[in-house]
């Protein structure tokens, strides 16, 4: 976060129809004044970009502090993973994003409406996601495809109900990045796509919440419905998994693309921080992050291709191993052309861009 304001993008600086609107002129370097200076912390900037955000961020690493705690003094254990596992785990995630929105919201200065319907929406659904997941944690019993009973089952609907108006509502913030004009084409591009694969990755949590045919065979046989849902396909939850994340070892499980959709955004933001460094033309760093949001996507949909065929990604098969393998070298290759010719052009036009 830190290098890209290094690197002149500036939150009030864009284009719309050839005139420059903003605090800054396009191609002028930001200088703080002593009092910014003296207010920069990365969480104050964070803070007036979004207070809700902000704030549940930090909330919900106090959360996965508590959690730590409760992995290390209570011995239970919840369908084959310590009880406290999954709150520590959802803490971390909703702090990394909720972070990570506060920071983009830097950039669109002029979307104040969304910045504070989304950022409202997105604080209140966390805080209660994490509060619930808490809760059936102490209780001893999961949170998620619960309906045991009639307050478990109340419980899940109104936590589904919650993320996906969540979800809804960042789709406005991806309306807003699309109109958005960028001093800094690459970072642009990156949290454009970025939001969208994000967005998708969030939309895939749906596919986990279907009774599975043994759920639905049961119920058809007279037995109450206990579970509805899971992670995994092609076995049931609970059995070996890998460490921290729980994915199964033996059996597709769609955690996996989900949890790669869902940190696009992170994840093509930091190529964008790492891009804004090279001593590259602009439209070969425009192309890197192409390239890499097109790997990225790539990987995500042979993942969730994978597991909906209940593959683990830890054993895959035949057509999983070939995929992969075809995507590592196409990515390989597209960011090495993209290396050479713009080196080559560099050389050629030293001091130039590309048009």
């Amino acid at each position: 976060m830190e290098g890209v304001d290094i690197v002149n993008i500036v939150s009030y600086s864009y284009v719309d129809n050839g005139n420059i609107k903003g605090r800054l002129p396009m191609h002028s370097s930001p200088r703080p004044t002593a009092q910014e200076h003296g207010a920069t912390s990365l969480f104050g900037r964070l803070w007036r970009s979004s207070a809700p955000l902000t704030a549940v961020g930090l909330l919900m690493l106090g959360a996965a502090v508590a959690s730590l705690v409760g992995l290390l003094v209570d011995p239970r254990i919840i369908t084959g993973a310590p009880a406290w596992l999954k709150p520590f785990k959802f803490a971390v995630s909703t702090a990394i994003y909720s972070l990570t929105l506060a920071w983009i919201f830097r950039w669109l200065p002029d979307w104040p409406r969304v910045r504070s319907v989304v950022g409202w929406v997105t604080a209140t659904v966390f805080v209660f996601e994490v509060a619930v997941i808490d809760m059936q944690a102490w209780r001893g019993t999961t949170s998620h495809f619960n309906v045991s009973t009639v307050f478990n089952a109340v419980v899940f609907s109104v936590m589904g109900a919650a993320i996906l108006l969540q979800t809804l509502t960042s789709i406005a913030v991806a309306v807003a990045l699309w109109r958005q004009r960028f001093v800094d084409r690459s970072l642009g591009w990156a949290l454009r796509i970025g939001m969208v694969v994000t967005i998708a990755g969030a939309l895939t949590g749906p596919l986990m919440t279907r009774p599975t045919e043994t759920q639905l065979a049961d119920a058809r046989a007279g037995a109450r419905m206990m579970v509805a849902g899971a992670h995994s396909v092609g076995g049931p939850d609970g059995g070996p998994g890998l460490p921290v994340t729980g994915w199964s070892r033996e059996h597709g499980d769609v955690r996996v693309p989900h949890f790669i959709g869902l940190h696009a955004l992170q994840a093509l933001a930091l190529v964008a921080v790492v891009v804004s460094r090279w001593r590259r033309p602009e439209a070969a760093k425009v192309k890197t992050i192409f390239a890499a949001a097109a790997s990225y996507t790539s990987l995500f949909l042979l993942l969730l291709g994978g597991a909906l065929r209940g593959r683990s990604v830890v054993a895959p098969d035949t057509t999983m191993i070939a995929a992969l393998g075809i995507w590592l070298a196409a990515s390989v290759a597209v960011f090495g052309w993209i290396g050479a010719t713009s080196s080559r052009v560099s050389r050629e036009h030293p001091g130039g861009t590309l048009a």
